[in-house]
C-alpha cells in the first residue's frame, strides 16, 4: 500500500463517524461540515503535491461529480499547509470546509477534495495556560481566562452582517477542559449530553490545534445565521 493510500484510510478512520449525510442531501453533495454532538469535528491538513489543490464540484452541480475529471474542477482551491474542516466522504472525495484564519471578512468554501491530499491533524492535550487569552475570528471575538478549580471562564460575541441589521450572539460560561476539548452547554457552561442534540440550546465545543482555537457551534448560539465556527487567532 503507497503512502497515499495510507493516507486516504487514516482519513476514513478519522471520519468513521461522520460518514452519513445530512438530512435532504444526496451523497454526491457537500454543503458544509456540520455539527455532531456525540463526535468532535475533524481537521485536516493539506499536502497535496501541486502549489494549487482544487476543489471538486457536488452532484447537484454537475450529475458526473465529484470525480478527478477536469469538467469537475472547480476555481476555488487550497495551498499545501491549510487546514480545513472535514465531513462526510464520498468515494475518493471528503466534504470540506475552508476558511482563512487570517480573514478580515468571513468567507466559508465548501466542496470536495480527495482524501489522499490532506493528512488528519489530531488536536493538541493543552494544559491550561494554553487555552488562556483574547481569541479573534472574522466574525467574533472569544476571551479565555483562568477560573477556579482547574476551570476557565469564557466569554464570547459573534455577529452576522445582514442587509438591514446585525444579527449577533454572545456566550459566557465556566467550563473544565477534559480530554484536550471544552464543551458546554448554554450560556452557564453545564456539559452537554452527546447522547441528544437539544437544537433549542447553544452547544459549543473548542480544540486546540497548532497555534489556533477550533471552535465549532450548533448553530443555536445568536440571531439568525450567527455562528462561532471558525480558526481563531491569538490577539
Amino acid at each position: 500500500m503507497g503512502a497515499r493510500d495510507l493516507i486516504a484510510v487514516a482519513i476514513a478512520s478519522v471520519l468513521a463517524s461522520w460518514h452519513a449525510a445530512a438530512a435532504g442531501e444526496a451523497p454526491g453533495d457537500c454543503r458544509g461540515v456540520d455539527f455532531n454532538v456525540a463526535h468532535p469535528v475533524a481537521i485536516a491538513k493539506i499536502i497535496a503535491d501541486e502549489p494549487q489543490l482544487h476543489f471538486v464540484k457536488s452532484t447537484v452541480d454537475d450529475a458526473s461529480c465529484p470525480t478527478a475529471a477536469a469538467a469537475c474542477r472547480e476555481p476555488a482551491y487550497l495551498v499545501p499547509g491549510d487546514l480545513v474542516l472535514i465531513g462526510k466522504t464520498h468515494g475518493d472525495f471528503a466534504c470540506v470546509s475552508y476558511e482563512s484564519a487570517a480573514a478580515r471578512t468571513v468567507q466559508w468554501t465548501n466542496g470536495w477534495i480527495e482524501t489522499a491530499s490532506m493528512t488528519p491533524v489530531r488536536p493538541a492535550t493543552p494544559s491550561r495556560a494554553d487555552w488562556l487569552g483574547h481569541w479573534r475570528h472574522a466574525a467574533g471575538h472569544i476571551t479565555i481566562r483562568s477560573a477556579k478549580r482547574g476551570r476557565l471562564s469564557i466569554r464570547g460575541e459573534a455577529f452576522y452582517a445582514a442587509a438591514q441589521n446585525v444579527h449577533t450572539g454572545v456566550i459566557g460560561a465556566t467550563a473544565a477542559p477534559a480530554h484536550g476539548l471544552v464543551e458546554f452547554a448554554g450560556d452557564g457552561g453545564a456539559p452537554f449530553d452527546r447522547a441528544s442534540d437539544d437544537k433549542g440550546l447553544c452547544l459549543v465545543r473548542m480544540q486546540r490545534v497548532e497555534k489556533l482555537l477550533v471552535v465549532e457551534d450548533n448553530n443555536a448560539c445568536g440571531g439568525v445565521l450567527v455562528t462561532f465556527t471558525g480558526f481563531y487567532r491569538k490577539r
